[in-house]
């Protein structure tokens, strides 16, 4: 008896839980004046997702700390170890000069890639497509053929057989219904 009782407050509890997102009267689901809702809690989405989460912002709030500590870091290297920084300079540029050149390497081989490409689609896919189009004509003409000398004919047969048969059986009745 109570597994009874128990089963049916949990049903009568459900409906209530179901009905209880709904606006009580009409006065809280009504605009303003001004077209906006009002702040009554029946217009209140906790389901409803932020632009920016809290962890994208406290993310960025870190890069920019760090961004800021690195220029504090660098003026006050290059006001207190001038040589050493100058040195560092030097080989910063040299770093930059040998990536230039891998990008101009890269650059290359990407120009030559999209050459081969080229040339793959002219003198192998083009020739390709070309036969394929010879042979969807080729099809095309039999098709037409076929169905012009071979198809038409027996349709037309078919149809005349068919309309003298019902011409016989209108004017004669069903031989099979005669000969009973």
């Amino acid at each position: 008896m109570s597994m009874q009782t128990s089963n049916q407050t949990t049903t009568q509890s459900s409906p209530k839980s179901v009905n209880s997102n709904l606006p009580q009267n009409i006065s809280d689901t009504a605009p303003n004046h001004g077209g906006m809702p009002t702040s009554s809690p029946a217009y209140h989405q906790p389901n409803q997702e932020r632009l920016i989460s809290t962890k994208v912002v406290i993310i960025g709030i870190i890069a920019v700390i760090i961004v800021i500590a690195s220029i504090a870091l660098i003026i006050f290297l290059a006001a207190n170890y001038a040589p050493e920084m100058e040195a560092l300079r030097d080989i910063m540029i040299i770093a930059l000069a040998l990536e230039s050149c891998i990008f101009g390497i890269a650059l290359l081989i990407l120009l030559v890639m999209v050459i081969r490409l080229v040339n793959m689609l002219e003198f192998e896919i083009k020739p390709i497509l070309e036969r394929t189009n010879e042979t969807i004509s080729m099809v095309r003409g039999t098709t037409l053929f076929m169905g012009d000398n071979v198809v038409k004919p027996i349709t037309t047969a078919s149809s005349y057989a068919a309309g003298i048969r019902k011409g016989l059986k209108t004017l004669f009745g069903d031989p099979r219904q005669n000969i009973k």
